[in-house]
């Protein structure tokens, strides 16, 4: 699908586990920045109905960020399928555009948060689409056609899904951190719980600690 709509990976991507050990010292930046593939299904064990594909192609430093100065920003690509829910949540410090990439549409609904950073149930805002400023209603849902894009602030709570199909999803932010930087509205995990009944093919970013230091 990434390829049908003119990407391609970087060539980490293909790397053994053996590759990656192989390479450890010199792919510090890939491994520090938790760069590669992120397939969740939010620890509820029901990937169609509420899980993400991710692959996070480059990362900065939160260093950086906090200097004001250096490689401050990330890049990913998504896949959302048909109905498939990535979960309400927000960010505390990235700042984020959210791109069409490709396929179907990409439905985004949007809630404001209340004056302690919550969720705002009866809470609106404010987003720009494409660079064009577009005031939202609790709970109300963007509808990105392929190329549209929308730019989400820290505090902006969102879920998203394809609607009428798969979408490939662009996402350009300020630096990821996976680990700290998602606050879900309800009690789930970021990451899946894995039964490793086979050796992995390639490592996802969670294999990381366990497998690389």
């Amino acid at each position: 699908m990434i390829r049908a709509f003119g990407f391609v990976l970087p060539p980490f991507a293909y790397w053994t586990p053996d590759q990656f050990l192989a390479r450890a010292d010199q792919a510090r930046g890939v491994i520090d920045g938790r760069m590669g593939w992120d397939i969740t299904d939010y620890g509820q064990g029901d990937f169609d109905a509420l899980g993400l594909f991710l692959f996070t192609l480059r990362n900065g430093r939160l260093s950086d960020l906090k200097a004001g100065g250096g490689m401050c920003y990330a890049e990913k690509l998504l896949i959302s399928r048909r109905d498939q829910i990535s979960p309400m949540h927000r960010h505390v410090l990235k700042a984020e555009d959210i791109i069409n990439r490709g396929g179907a549409t990409l439905a985004i609904e949007l809630f404001g948060s209340d004056d302690q950073g919550g969720f705002g149930g009866a809470a609106g805002g404010m987003v720009r689409c494409d660079g064009v400023e577009r005031h939202f209603a609790p709970g109300e849902v963007l509808h990105l056609a392929p190329g549209e894009s929308v730019t989400l602030m820290p505090g902006d709570w969102h879920a998203f899904w394809g609607e009428g199909g798969d979408v490939l999803i662009g996402e350009v932010s300020t630096v990821n951190d996976d680990e700290t930087d998602n606050i879900f509205r309800d009690p789930i995990g970021r990451f899946a719980e894995i039964d490793e009944d086979e050796a992995p093919k390639h490592l996802l970013v969670s294999d990381y600690r366990g497998w690389l230091g």
